[in-house]
């Protein structure tokens, strides 16, 4: 390796790709853009090629680009490996586990999971990390994570991973107790009100995109792109919006009453949700422990 390509190199350089935008890439590492943008050029000097091309669409990646971002990935997911060994190794800890969660588990399922793997193991510290599916996965590869759980992603977000499914979700459409909706549950009325909408790089947006197609409907004028459960539940639960969502994320509150699902078949929504790993990660106990914990509290819950 050239001794003139540093950490942040490297860092920089995957973080470019994985926001497809210098802007947003020095946001998430707390730099400047002039910065990250000379961090770049000096890569691409020291390796004598061009890794990636500038637009006003943002940055794509050449072929060599393409080349050098897998073994940067795989360079950044040994270093985390090797520092979370010596923290475990300093720390003298207990068995650890980090978990990526996406918000529909982390609400429905992870708490009874929680409590299985603590009966199962006692002492053992799970670290349950939330987020949305394209973060979660990058964060698996680079080795940060040691098992995500949530929807099966779109093939492009899926490569290098290795998917066992457990269960399957549909998509929730849900408003406030008492909204005029209920009353009159016309899916060619969503329109026709706000809606809290799952962005572009959600697991669940191609299934709602393909629903709203299969009823007819356009696009949706009037909403807010988030996942955000935190923000979701507020205005739902305040404002006439329709929030389209994964079921798991608001089960407790469509339970409670706080919130009410529009009785529109969703089927063509349901998507498997499972547990992602790495294909190279080593089957530790802690990582078996967990994973029968979780078909544990899902055959306990006639989950299917």
């Amino acid at each position: 390796m050239d001794p003139r390509i540093k950490f942040r190199h490297i860092q920089s350089f995957v973080e470019i790709a994985r926001q497809g935008s210098l802007k947003a890439a020095a946001e998430m590492l707390s730099l400047t853009q002039p910065a990250i943008s000379r961090t770049l050029k000096e890569l691409e000097e020291i390796l004598g090629t061009s890794l990636m091309l500038r637009s006003r669409a943002g940055i794509t990646l050449t072929a060599e680009g393409a080349a050098f971002l897998h073994f940067a990935r795989m360079s950044l997911a040994a270093l985390s490996q090797g520092l979370d060994g010596i923290e475990r190794a300093g720390l003298e800890a207990a068995e650890r586990l980090t978990v990526g969660s996406l918000p529909s588990v982390a609400g429905a399922l992870m708490p009874e999971v929680a409590r299985e793997v603590r009966a199962r193991r006692p002492g053992a510290v799970l670290q349950i990390v939330d987020g949305p599916h394209v973060y979660l996965v990058d964060q698996l590869r680079l080795g940060a994570l040691d098992v995500v759980i949530g929807r099966l992603g779109e093939p492009e977000t899926m490569q290098g991973i290795s998917f066992t499914q457990l269960y399957l979700e549909e998509v929730a459409f849900v408003v406030r107790a008492g909204h005029p909706l209920l009353d009159d549950p016309n899916p060619q009325r969503l329109p026709d009100w706000p809606v809290i909408f799952p962005p572009a790089k959600a697991a669940i947006r191609p299934l709602v995109d393909r629903w709203l197609i299969a009823q007819g409907i356009g696009q949706i004028p009037d909403r807010i792109e988030t996942v955000s459960g935190a923000f979701g539940r507020i205005h739902a639960r305040t404002t006439d919006a329709v929030w389209i969502i994964s079921g798991g994320v608001v089960a407790a509150e469509l339970a409670d009453g706080v919130l009410a699902r529009l009785p529109f078949d969703t089927s063509l929504t349901s998507g498997p949700v499972g547990l992602m790993t790495r294909p190279d990660m080593a089957r530790t106990e802690i990582v078996e422990v967990f994973q029968r914990a979780v078909t544990a509290v899902i055959d306990r819950r006639g989950d299917s």
